[in-house]
Order: C-alpha cells, then sequence, then structure tokens
C-alpha cells in the first residue's frame, strides 16, 4: 500500500476540481489583512500541489510551500515554473519543519492540522510556529472538527471519469477520533488509456474539537485570537464542516 498523497498527487488537482479555490483564496487573504499582514513572507504548511501557495505569490507575498509528499511538490514546482514566481518549496514533515529565518505569517489549510493524528504532535508543530513567526505573527489554519468525521461515519464514495475511477471507503473511530480513509485508484494507462492501474492509499485524520486545538495553542506558546466557520464570520457549532482559527505569536518563552 502506498503512503498517503503518493499516486494520488497524479490525479489530486483534476479530483479536486469542486474545490472553491477562489472563494478560499479570497477569504484567507482578507483574514491576513484583516490581522495587518499585507506583505512579507509566508510560511504554508502542507501546500500539496501549490494551488494556494502560488495564488499568495500572485497577490505579492513572497511563498514558502512545505510538504512531505515529494509527488505533491513535483505539481507544485510544475506550477512555479508555470507562473514564474520564486516560492521556495521544501521537502519536509510539518511536524518538524525548519525555516531559515521568521516569517510574517504561517498557514495550513485543506485539513492537513487533521492529518497529525497525535495530540502531542501537534502541540509540538504549534511550538514550531511560535519560533518561526516574527512578533505578533498570524498563525490562520483550518480543519474538519470531531463532529465533521462522526457525521460521515462508515462511507463508501465511487467515482468513475474517463482517466481516473476512485473508491473511497471511509471508517470512524469514536473512541479514538481517529478517521481512516482507504483510496483505491484505477489510473488509465497503456497506449490508449484502455487499461488501469490499481492503486492503494491509506489517509489517517484526527477529529479534534475547537478546545482541543484551543488547549494546544495555549501550552504552545501561541495566543488564540478567534474561530470561524469556514468562510464567514460565524462562531463555529456542533454541526460545522470545518473550522478556521487565527493565533498569534506572543514570544518566545517555549524553546
Amino acid at each position: 500500500m502506498k503512503a498517503a498523497y503518493s499516486e494520488f498527487a497524479e490525479v489530486y488537482d483534476d479530483l479536486m476540481d469542486n474545490i472553491p479555490y477562489e472563494e478560499w483564496f479570497c477569504y484567507l487573504k482578507e483574514l491576513l489583512r484583516e490581522h495587518h499582514v499585507t506583505s512579507g513572507l509566508i510560511a504554508d504548511l502542507g501546500c500539496g500541489t501549490g494551488t494556494m501557495t502560488e495564488m499568495l505569490s500572485k497577490a505579492g507575498y513572497d511563498m514558502i510551500g512545505i510538504d512531505i509528499s515529494s509527488e505533491m511538490l513535483e505539481k507544485a514546482n510544475e506550477k512555479k515554473l508555470a507562473d514564474h514566481s520564486s516560492t521556495l518549496y521544501l521537502n519536509q514533515d510539518i511536524c518538524d519543519f525548519e525555516l531559515y529565518g521568521t516569517v510574517a505569517a504561517i498557514i495550513s489549510l485543506c485539513d492537513t492540522i487533521n492529518y497529525i493524528t497525535d495530540p502531542d504532535q501537534l502541540l509540538q508543530v504549534f511550538r514550531l510556529v511560535n519560533n518561526y513567526l516574527d512578533p505578533g505573527g498570524i498563525f490562520i489554519f483550518d480543519f474538519h472538527p470531531a463532529g465533521y468525521y462522526a457525521a460521515i461515519g462508515d462511507a463508501t464514495i465511487a467515482e468513475n471519469r474517463d482517466d481516473v475511477s476512485f473508491i473511497w471507503e471511509n471508517y470512524y473511530n469514536t473512541e479514538t477520533h481517529i478517521n481512516e480513509l482507504l483510496l483505491t485508484l484505477f489510473l488509465a494507462t497503456g497506449p490508449e488509456n484502455n487499461l488501469y492501474r490499481r492503486q492503494e492509499e491509506l489517509h489517517c485524520q484526527y477529529g479534534y474539537t475547537l478546545e482541543e486545538i484551543k488547549d494546544l495553542l495555549q501550552k504552545s506558546g501561541l495566543q488564540f485570537l478567534c474561530a470561524y466557520e469556514a468562510c464567514t464570520r460565524k462562531a463555529p457549532n456542533e454541526n460545522s464542516e470545518r473550522i478556521y482559527v487565527i493565533a498569534m505569536e506572543q514570544g518566545k518563552s517555549i524553546p
């Protein structure tokens, strides 16, 4: 079985064509500006194929994209070359990432945070974020709350396209809060794309509550500022599918 986002990287952008990237970008840009980040260096944790990273680069920010998947970063670098951008892409695990200095803001979108299935590891990520932010720097991230995964429960999703088909089998454990997604891909191959190559990837995510997130931010040294239901200014509730959190650097007292 392949690691998450290896074979998936090949078709990720095609299968994610339902994601409203432009809406997410406008919302994120508003949040950054509201917190006085109108220029400067931004690090994108779990940048994937670089779609949002390159959109922010076009908006005038100096970008660093970090991802553990070299396959996803290959796609990101293709976008970088096409856009003639100066984005720096780093193949690193965000649980142990390193930067050359501090940055004005750090972002992490598309439920990257949920892929950190150990709360102690997430605390380490938050501590690193605090360490690499400028004084008063801003951290913006989103996550799926536990209720979102509980609502999905055990489910199977399948889709058939001309060049790829997939089966997405979901299992959520309400006791461990671990959500497992077994992704089976059938990728078109052969001289006339009349054959299919089968690959499997296991994606594991953790269903955090907002209170857990707040507690980890406080322990890391970051200051929790606010949380919104995605792409709104509404307070999140038990039915929220995606929550945005904004936190701020407030000192380097934690090593």
